[in-house]
């Protein structure tokens, strides 16, 4: 595997390898497996009386003029005309100047780019700019459209990936060859090539079926020997019934649930029943997974035990501190929580580490940082990793190995909270190292979120809904699936949906933005503003799917509502519907093709997230996968359990029979597997420091 760092390849300095590392990228290997988002398709260019608005097209025509150059405040703007048999277009570009010397007029040239009305004229914006022979070239091909940031546009990254495939060195195929021959996989070499540069739709689905085997199987194998290391594992860890738990429960304003008595019984039952409890519990949005996380921890420390609770961030692991902490003062529970997140000063973080190492705290409420080698538990007898499908199979690993490095009884017992409405089937496949509890029904004083599908014509009918709620009080969170502006993917962005809000809703409603490339300690302030009330509307991209709880925002907008899978727009309503008062979700469809306002009226007319996903599934074929990711979830890059469920199942039969035939991929058949699987296990351990 090419570890070389990315500097190595023909034209990548310093600075665009700070760029690189913004992606997540450091390595050749890295850049390799950073598949692309989607595919321009690349089609014959369009007579020009034949474009509409709102798509990327491309024509060839003669230009009419010299390119002007005009200013508006700081930006250069370009504009020339060019001209086909059915009529003329006008071009436009932004900042870029050169062009004014290289267009000369009377040229004959293809030009491909977005088609936008302005002025109620037809414009193409931003547009490449081709001989007919070049164009030729690109014609019907299949182009990569890779993740972004500012200052490292989709050429840059493409011809990186071009340069680091001539460089690359064949990997050796770990896959037996008739592995492959059953299931019509492809060379693992061939796939990487062809995820990246196919030639047509059917290329790029052979090479990606190779890919989203191999993700499947890794993960698989991975929890079939968590499964293995702790099956029938014996604990010293028996957590008796506390009467404490008892009286809580008894004093609580509200009565728990018939889902949750039942699920809080079996977390009871493994906990007094001598063996190390590997437990999942999974509950829609909403239904209540905390209040049995937190019994389940009071139980624990009543024994003179310690729990750690682990939440995927930093404002969630906040608010799960304060709100456990309020419980106990609230009803006279003598048991300290102590707070452990990577923002604490140096300071902060040694008293809370002595507090835990000197048994001081009982219940620890944090993030990774509960992970890192300078925790040291003492009697750590319950870890929960909540929204762990934020928490890959290494992380549940290391948190059950912080118990004891030495002996195997002192493993920490597990419990697993999941609002990720995954259908039964898949679930059990899929936390295969797990037993599975399921709160399926919803408390009765929440109020059902009222959902609505509407077309682009609605919105300013939302900002003036919008602006009610907060002149109510209320808060509103507005989700867009782009940071900034695309060349490449028509859809809202963040930053420019922010600019629209503050000139539309009324003066004086604080709008800000939040997305994932902002630094931790940002997002997290901004999180903690609106949290408090202090911004009344949130513009995001789907970082908000996890990660805070604010009962006062009553409003959830998710613009191109089309671009997000059922399961996730489901998991972003569930950001609303959280406090007394009624709250709204509304969809803004911005496309007119086949089947996207059917798959969205699954949404509108349930709040049930396993019935969604069950209808999900049936919706969507193997193969189906362009324009949506349903599971950004899991750790996988290409794979998507829900797209991906057939193939799913059956690499799940696959590792079954490999392990039957070579429980330990001691052969000479599997032994190239056994490396490989190895090195994934190892970099799952890098990711967390340890």
């Amino acid at each position: 595997m090419n570890q070389q760092p990315i500097t190595s390849l023909k034209g990548i300095g310093e600075k665009t390898a700070k760029l690189f590392s913004k992606l997540g990228v450091e390595t050749v290997e890295e850049l390799l497996h950073d598949y692309p988002r989607a595919y321009d398709a690349y089609e014959e260019p369009v007579p020009i009386g034949n474009l509409r608005e709102k798509g990327v097209f491309a024509v060839s025509g003669q230009l009419m003029k010299t390119p002007s150059v005009r200013r508006f405040k700081n930006i250069q703007v370009i504009i020339t005309d060019v001209r086909d048999m059915t009529g003329t277009l006008q071009l436009t570009w932004y900042n870029m100047a050169y062009l004014h010397n290289v267009l000369q007029m009377g040229q004959i040239l293809v030009f491909r780019g977005r088609v936008v009305k302005k002025s109620g004229r037809l414009t193409m914006e931003q547009p490449e700019v081709f001989t007919p022979e070049q164009y030729r070239g690109v014609m019907h091909s299949m182009q990569p459209v890779y993740g972004q940031t500012k200052g490292l546009g989709n050429k840059a990254i493409t011809r990186a990936v071009q340069q680091a495939l001539l460089q690359r060195q064949m990997e050796r195929e770990y896959l037996p060859e008739e592995l492959r021959s059953r299931y019509e996989l492809a060379e693992y070499n061939y796939a990487i090539e062809h995820i990246h540069f196919p030639a047509d739709k059917k290329e790029l689905l052979f090479a990606r079926k190779r890919l989203v085997f191999d993700e499947f199987l890794f993960f698989l194998l991975s929890v079939r020997r968590l499964k293995e290391k702790r099956q029938d594992l014996k604990s010293r860890y028996i957590i008796s019934r506390s009467s404490e738990v008892d009286r809580l429960l008894a004093s609580l304003p509200y009565e728990l649930t018939g889902a949750q008595k039942k699920v809080l019984e079996e977390v009871r039952k493994d906990l007094e029943s001598g063996l190390v409890m590997n437990r999942l519990v999974q509950g829609d949005v909403g239904s209540g997974k905390t209040i049995v996380a937190v019994l389940a921890l009071l139980e624990t420390a009543m024994n003179e035990c310690q729990g750690a609770m682990m939440a995927p961030t930093e404002v969630l692991a906040k608010q799960h501190y304060e709100s456990i902490t309020e419980l106990f003062e609230t009803y006279g529970i003598e048991k300290q929580v102590v707070l452990v997140t990577g923002s604490m000063t140096a300071k902060e973080k040694r008293l809370a580490y002595e507090k835990i190492a000197s048994h001081e705290a009982d219940i620890i409420v944090g993030t990774h940082a509960l992970i890192q080698e300078k925790v040291h538990y003492d009697r750590l007898a319950l870890v929960i990793t909540d929204e762990q499908h934020r928490f890959g199979v290494g992380q549940r690993e290391a948190l059950g190995n912080k118990g004891s490095e030495t002996d195997q009884e002192l493993t920490p017992h597990v419990l697993v909270m999941s609002a990720t409405p995954i259908p039964r089937t898949l679930a059990i496949i899929l936390y295969g190292d797990l037993d599975i509890s399921i709160i399926d029904e919803m408390p009765a004083e929440r109020l059902p979120i009222k959902n609505c599908v509407v077309d682009t014509g609605y919105r300013d009918k939302a900002y003036k809904f919008i602006a009610r709620e907060v002149a109510a009080g209320r808060q509103a969170y507005v989700i867009c699936p782009m940071v900034e502006e695309s060349e490449l993917i028509e859809a809202e962005n963040v930053l420019d949906y922010t600019k629209i809000l503050r000139e539309k809703l009324p003066a004086g409603i604080t709008v800000e933005y939040l997305h994932g490339k902002m630094k931790g300690k940002e997002k997290n302030q901004i999180m903690e503003r609106f949290a408090s009330g202090e911004i009344q509307v949130l513009v995001s991209t789907t970082v908000v799917e996890v990660g805070v709880n604010v009962p006062n925002a009553t409003v959830m907008m998710i613009e191109n509502a089309e671009r997000f899978g059922l399961a996730q727009l489901h998991q972003l309503r569930g950001r609303v519907g959280r406090g007394a008062h009624q709250s709204y979700c509304i969809m803004v469809n911005c496309s007119d093709q086949d089947g996207t306002q059917e798959r969205l009226d699954i949404l509108n007319r349930s709040n049930d997230g396993f019935y969604i996903a069950s209808e999900d599934l049936k919706l969507r074929g193997p193969g189906d996968f362009f324009g949506v990711r349903q599971s950004g979830d899991m750790e996988f890059k290409i794979a998507d359990i829900f797209t991906d469920a057939n193939l799913l199942k059956t690499v799940s039969e696959e590792v079954n029979h490999i392990l039957k035939q070579d429980p330990n991929l001691e052969s000479e058949e599997y032994q190239p597997l056994k490396e490989r699987l190895d090195i994934y296990l190892s970099k799952s351990y890098d990711k967390l420091n340890l």
